[in-house]
This record gives structure tokens, sequence and C-alpha cells, in this order.
């Protein structure tokens, strides 16, 4: 793991903050600040801007796991959650909303370590999973607005499917613009004109 990993631990009991923090600072080198009022939690932390949230909790309602998730950008960061007790189900609805790590039976300072790895292992993973989703989404998008514009091209120049997508190479070649783009404008300007 990077040296210097911020880390902002959400804990409301002053003994157990102060806990964390030493198990955190024996596992290694970490920047760490705790914020142990929750109102305001979501600005708090992206005004830290941490590379990691880790939350403790007793026992978490599914609103309260919920808003502590929320509020800590679990699509931004890393977020370890450590809770004594879990309801049923509780576990699945944290790793949905986008919970890094979900550890019942509390926190051990022998397993912060590991966690901490296996939890930002797991979010880089996702992360790059939304990434390469939202790129195959970006490319069929690309993809359907290209043979829209190759048909609307074969039909206006009576030519086949090889000779429109090369009309509209070139024509992006030309401006200097993607190819999707150059096909988009084609059939936002056919739009306009019906």
């Amino acid at each position: 793991m990077p040296s210097q990993l911020s880390i902002v631990v959400v804990e409301a009991d002053r003994d157990r903050a102060l806990q964390i923090v030493d198990s955190l600072r024996t596992a290694g080198e970490y920047e760490i600040r705790v914020i142990s009022e929750p109102t305001g939690l979501a600005r708090q932390i992206q005004q830290h801007n941490p590379d990691m949230v880790l939350i403790d909790i007793e026992n978490p309602s599914r609103d309260m796991l919920e808003e502590l998730t929320l509020a800590s950008g679990p699509k931004e960061r890393a977020v370890a959650m450590f809770v004594d007790r879990s309801a049923a189900g509780l576990s699945a609805a944290a790793i949905e909303a986008g919970v890094s790590a979900y550890v019942v039976g509390g926190m051990m300072p022998e397993r912060i370590t590991p966690v901490l790895e296996a939890a930002i292992a797991r979010f880089r993973l996702f992360q790059r999973m939304r990434t390469e989703l939202a790129e195959t989404k970006r490319a069929l998008e690309d993809r359907k607005v290209i043979d829209r514009a190759k048909g609307m091209i074969m039909k206006a120049r009576g030519v086949n499917e090889e000779q429109a997508y090369a009309l509209l190479r070139k024509a992006a070649m030309d401006q200097n613009r993607r190819l999707a783009e150059v096909a988009q404008a084609l059939v936002s300007s056919a739009g306009l004109l019906l």
C-alpha cells in the first residue's frame, strides 16, 4: 500500500476513535483525520478529500448505513465499514451502496492492514469496471449515431454503406473531429430540417 495514504475515520465515540487511530498508526504511516460529528459528514469528508474512509459503527440500521455510505462518497474513494453486529441483509446493502469492505465483529488491530488493502483493491477493481462500462456504453452510443448517419448519407447520396462510411470518415478528418461527433452533428442537423 502507498505510504501516506490519507484516511478519514468516522467514529462518534472518543475512546473507540483513539483505539482506531492507534491501530492505524501501528499498522503503517497514514495521514489520519477523525470525524466525530455526523452532521455535515459529506461536506467534512469532501473537505479532507481522503483516499479512504473508515467507518466504525456498533449496530447500524439500514437508514444509517445508507446515509453514511452516501456521505462517504464510495464512488470517489475506498470505504471500509467495521460493525460490531449486523442485521440480515445489511452486508449486501453495504456492498451495493459501494462500501469496499464490510467487516462484522468490530475492528481488531491485526485485521486493519489486510482489510484496508482489500478495500482499496476492491475499490480500484470496481472503479476500473465502472470506467470500462462507461466506455462501452459510449462506444455503443457512438456506433448507433454513426450507423444512423451512414443510413442518412446512403439515402441522400444513393451510395452503399462502405461509401457512406468513407464520406463520414473524410469529413471527420477534414474537420479534425471524432467520427462520432461528425455523425452526431449530421443527425442533429437532419433533425432540425424535418
